[in-house]
């Protein structure tokens, strides 16, 4: 009979899909230590269903709008940095996507985020990110700037899609249809893939920046306007990336 240790590793070396099986093997096992080992298996198996319906769910519009070929989710992450650009992200997933964990990428940890970034980009039919550098933002406003960046993310896009999920807005200049959606990126499987994708990409741009301005904590607060990167910007004053139309109300 093997060891309630050795039961053990084996459910921590057991990938989630293995998880009945595992249950099926050892629930018959009178020993308290095993039932217990039991029990979190199949809470580990409870929650996978369930994150498996949450993403079922999240398929809504995609389903809904499932004689379109190519739907594609776009979101943008980084309208209120003082410093930085904006950076849109364009996802088409395909029809039979079923990535767990995707969600608001405000909702997942950077980790998290990370690893969704490389299955997302790896298994989607097409994604794209498009920027808008703080003096384009300065130039023409942070909304217009947005939407130059979402345009730019749709046009990088082999095969180009023939419907948009777009995260609450409606892009002008886009002749593809388009259907907007009110906090998009936690509604839509496809928004929320364009939600970490632009995401990470950002924040991967913002920490090469704080190695150039290393006095703003741009690693940490992303180009937010946190108190250390306040006080950085009050003492050394702006970087060639911060936007002057963002930091005027600090004297700038």
């Amino acid at each position: 009979m093997e060891s309630a240790a050795k039961i053990k590793e084996i459910l921590q070396a057991a990938e989630l899909e293995k998880l009945p099986d595992f249950i099926a093997a050892y629930q018959e096992d009178p020993r308290n230590g095993v039932q217990k080992l039991v029990a979190s298996a199949q809470k580990k198996l409870d929650a996978l269903e369930k994150e498996k319906q949450r993403i079922e769910n999240l398929k809504k519009y995609e389903k809904e709008y499932a004689g379109y070929t190519y739907i594609c989710g776009i979101d943008e992450v980084g309208r209120g940095p003082l410093a930085g650009p904006v950076v849109a992200g364009a996802v088409i997933l395909p029809k039979d996507c079923n990535i767990l964990y995707i969600n608001d990428s405000k909702q997942l940890s950077e980790k998290k985020r990370e690893e969704l970034y490389d299955v997302i980009t790896k298994e989607a039919v097409a994604w794209a990110v498009g920027y808008a550098s703080p003096e384009r933002i300065d130039e023409i406003n942070i909304l217009q700037a947005t939407y130059e960046a979402m345009r730019e993310a749709i046009g990088k896009l082999s095969p180009a899609p023939d419907l948009l999920l777009n995260d609450a807005v409606t892009i002008p200049g886009v002749s593809i249809r388009q259907v907007p959606i009110i906090k998009g990126d936690a509604k839509s499987i496809s928004i929320g893939a364009a939600s970490i994708v632009a995401k990470v990409t950002r924040d991967r741009l913002m920490e090469q920046y704080a190695d150039v301005f290393p006095e703003y904590d741009f690693a940490s607060n992303k180009g937010y306007g946190s108190a250390a990167h306040i006080a950085a910007l009050k003492q050394y004053g702006p970087t060639p990336i911060h936007r002057h139309s963002f930091i005027k109300n600090f004297g700038f």
